[in-house]
């Protein structure tokens, strides 16, 4: 018969064993809503299943640590609602910006910027707000709901008050009206507009006319995911953010852009952390 000792030893050597093979890390409490707008390659959805680098690399590393993302596909627009009324738990992807700092805590993962994008042609190179605000024969496409932050901003508030800006649905639309001569230019990353491209047979011969311009008020920056400050309990809110900087730490972001995109695409818009 074994004395008080011996159980003790017991139990604990069994508590040790347990914990080796429970995940690392704190569990979620409870589903974690990931409202997300299709981007290219970077979010899809293939018959009702959403999927794309960051999809596929969030749920690797939540599924280890006992955390269950549940993804919905909304508008770009509405997402930015939803994350500010604290109906999204996660922000994904999505460039840092002063006013979404308010609303949570950024994990950044890739170097990212945007750019002005149009087709190939004879006109003299764009190399700042200033030279594009100047030419009123262009007119200007935005997704309505981006943002690349404050000069971002106020490049398409002038825009607008010229009466030049267009914005629109998703980048898609976006490629439709260049396609068609509607409109001569874009703002946003690179790999946006392609990755919409290659996923949209109607604009697919605009890949190889694709005119990519950086200019100085469009800095390098981080994108990656914000983690609500307002939805989530803060045991559920550390248990998100492990997995996520677990996903940022890794290379896997960088490497499923690398798969889907052209290094001359890449180099204008993309980067490691």
């Amino acid at each position: 018969m074994m004395g008080h000792a011996e159980l003790k030893a017991l139990a604990a050597a069994a508590l040790l064993s347990l914990g080796a093979l429970a995940p690392a890390g704190a569990e979620c409490s409870r589903d974690i809503a990931v409202p997300v707008a299709l981007i290219g390659v970077s979010i899809t959805n293939n018959n009702g299943t959403v999927g794309g680098i960051y999809p596929e690399a969030l749920r690797a590393a939540s599924a280890k640590a006992g955390c269950n993302l549940v993804f919905s596909v909304v508008p770009r627009a509405r997402l930015e609602v939803l994350f500010e009324i604290g109906k999204a738990d996660i922000l994904v992807p999505a460039s840092r910006t002063a006013a979404r700092d308010q609303l949570g805590i950024f994990v950044p993962m890739i170097g990212h910027r945007a750019t002005l994008i149009s087709v190939q042609g004879n006109r003299a190179p764009i190399t700042s707000a200033q030279e594009l605000l100047d030419k009123h024969e262009l007119r200007v496409a935005v997704v309505r709901g981006y943002d690349y932050g404050e000069q971002y901003q106020a490049l398409i508030k002038e825009l607008a008050k010229q009466g030049r800006l267009f914005q629109e649905v998703d980048t898609v639309a976006i490629a439709r009206l260049m396609q068609s001569g509607a409109i001569d230019v874009t703002i946003m990353g690179p790999t946006t507009f392609s990755g919409a491209v290659m996923r949209e047979p109607r604009v697919a011969g605009l890949m190889d006319k694709l005119r990519v311009e950086p200019i100085p008020e469009l800095p390098w920056s981080y994108s990656g995911a914000y983690v609500s400050r307002r939805s989530l309990k803060p045991e559920d809110q550390a248990a998100v953010l492990e997995v996520i900087e677990k996903v940022a730490k890794s290379s896997v972001v960088m490497e499923g852009f690398q798969r889907y995109h052209r290094a001359d695409i890449l180099a204008e818009s993309v980067r490691p952390r």
